[in-house]
């Protein structure tokens, strides 16, 4: 069978590569190992299944009305990892129609099996009963990543486990044991936290999530320890066992010793290649898996591309589909304009978002920057959700005052820092937010105050240049609360 491209993986880079090949009148093929995995890591093991666990915890605990209406109104009832699995399997089943569908309607051939190289232009699919070879012009690899595991921490998947092997736990630990404060650590350690599970966190570096902004992780970890998390930082894991079900003994490198009923391996991952049989082909990967590309995600083999997290950093489904159609669009002449600014979201308890240069970055560069902050809990809509504890940056230059950089922890910090990034694709300034009209009360109204707070700083003279911000008056809601307060006292003495 000949095609012009055939794609090793069908996550979200394999996808939109696949689909950007066919909408040019290329004939397509797409590889996935088991016909049940269409959709590849990002929808079985990682991104999907893991958000979808958070909004779930989110939903059944009430974490976001504690608050609102007080501790008593968060649900009782005990949470097991069969309810957090129904709604995984919801989203996972709905997303992978859409995803078939997608490759239906664009005329891309799906084969089932194990994709192996015979040569620079010949991949053979090996399956169950039957080997078909693949020959093409061009190859796509997307095959993404798995999880790491140390040959010295014996993974059993039941009391020592991987973030894969974590999604098939049959019940909720007391205790867990998070080994890495990456992301993946912490977005699943503050997880099991909100559901009244015990965690502590082992990372041998001294300050975790170093890329995002200082003051930003300094809240998540405040809003961890209130959930009695314990970091052990600077610490080295140097022997774990497990030697009965329900219990795990790590030995760390300072003598100290950890017993707990699980524990999570979340040291990073690696290229998920071990079965390409790469040397046929003449691609070298890297000592964890990883393939060399450049800026055109061109490896050493011209006719072969390289894309999604088996390329490394930033690892981000959001820029693997970018990449995707980015790599084909150079595979087959095509112009594509030049990557933007790229947003992170962290999907931890409570989330962060951000975009563009950290206060750090910024002054390791000594760029003369200033910076505009705003409380939730300035904001009306903050008050009327029960949001306290979050915050919006945004890093604006001193003359020019263009944005440079926005940062936010709390709510729904995922989705509005998309505003600054498209402010910043415009090479926007902080003035924008001063006059732009946001709806009100909405959690974007930070936008506003964080502008009004850093344009006060740089002490203008003309007074119609710089306003006051508003300071909303919360008389009236705290007399809400104390009614609504006085309302459930009195309904539990009824």
């Amino acid at each position: 069978m000949n095609y012009d491209l055939v794609v090793i993986g069908s996550g979200p880079s394999g996808q939109k590569g696949a689909i950007a090949a066919a909408k040019l009148g290329k004939r397509v093929a797409i590889i996935e190992r088991r016909s049940s995995r269409i959709g590849g890591v990002c929808l079985h093991t990682g991104t999907i299944p893991s958000k979808t666990m958070r909004e779930a915890i989110l939903h059944l605990s009430g974490f976001r009305h504690r608050d609102v209406y007080g501790e008593q109104f968060r649900r009782k009832r005990h949470i097991t990892m069969a309810d957090l699995k129904r709604k995984i399997a919801q989203v996972n089943q709905h997303e992978m129609e859409i995803i078939e569908a997608q490759f239906d309607r664009n005329g891309i051939d799906i084969f089932s099996g194990e994709a192996r190289f015979l040569d620079p232009h010949s991949i053979e699919v090996i399956q169950e009963a039957s080997r078909t070879v693949l020959s093409t012009d061009r190859v796509l690899v997307a095959c993404g990543t798995r999880p790491d595991r140390p040959s010295y921490i014996p993974c059993d998947g039941h009391n020592i486990f991987d973030s894969d092997q974590l999604l098939d736990l049959e019940a909720i630990p007391r205790s867990m044991a998070v080994i890495g404060g990456g992301v993946i650590g912490m977005e699943y350690a503050i997880m099991f936290a909100t559901l009244g599970v015990r965690v502590t966190v082992i990372d041998g570096r001294e300050r975790l999530l170093s890329f995002c902004d200082k003051e930003i992780i300094d809240m998540l970890l405040f809003h961890a320890r209130s959930l009695e998390m314990v970091f052990r930082l600077g610490e080295d894991v140097v022997g774990i066992e497990s030697n009965r079900p329900g219990r795990v003994v790590i030995e760390l490198k300072s003598g100290k010793r950890l017993v707990t009923e699980s524990a999570l391996m979340a040291v990073g991952r690696r290229g998920d290649v071990d079965g390409l049989n790469l040397p046929a082909d003449g691609l070298h990967p890297d000592a964890r898996g990883r393939l060399k590309a450049d800026a055109n995600f061109q490896t050493e083999v011209p006719h072969i591309y390289a894309v999604g997290d088996v390329v490394g950093m930033p690892a981000l489904a959001s820029v693997a589909m970018v990449q995707g159609r980015r790599a084909v669009a150079h595979a087959f002449k095509r112009p594509m304009p030049e990557l933007g600014t790229i947003p992170y979201g962290l999907f931890t308890i409570p989330e962060i978002g951000m975009v563009g240069e950290s206060e750090e970055a910024l002054t390791a560069k000594q760029v003369p920057y200033e910076v505009g902050c705003a409380q939730f809990r300035e904001i009306a809509r903050g008050q009327i959700v029960g949001e306290q504890m979050g915050m919006l940056k945004l890093m604006f230059h001193r003359e020019t005052r263009k944005l440079l950089g926005a940062h936010c922890i709390g709510e729904s910090a995922t989705e509005i820092i998309h505003i600054a990034q498209a402010v910043m694709a415009f090479n926007g300034t902080i003035d924008y937010f001063r006059d732009a009209v946001f709806n009100y009360p909405t959690i974007t109204e930070c936008y506003k105050v964080a502008a009004f707070d850093g344009l006060n700083k740089l002490c203008v003279d003309d007074p119609l240049e710089v306003e006051t911000p508003e300071v909303h008056d919360y008389r009236v809601l705290e007399q809400i609360d104390q009614l609504v307060r006085q309302t459930e006292k009195c309904a539990a003495t009824v």
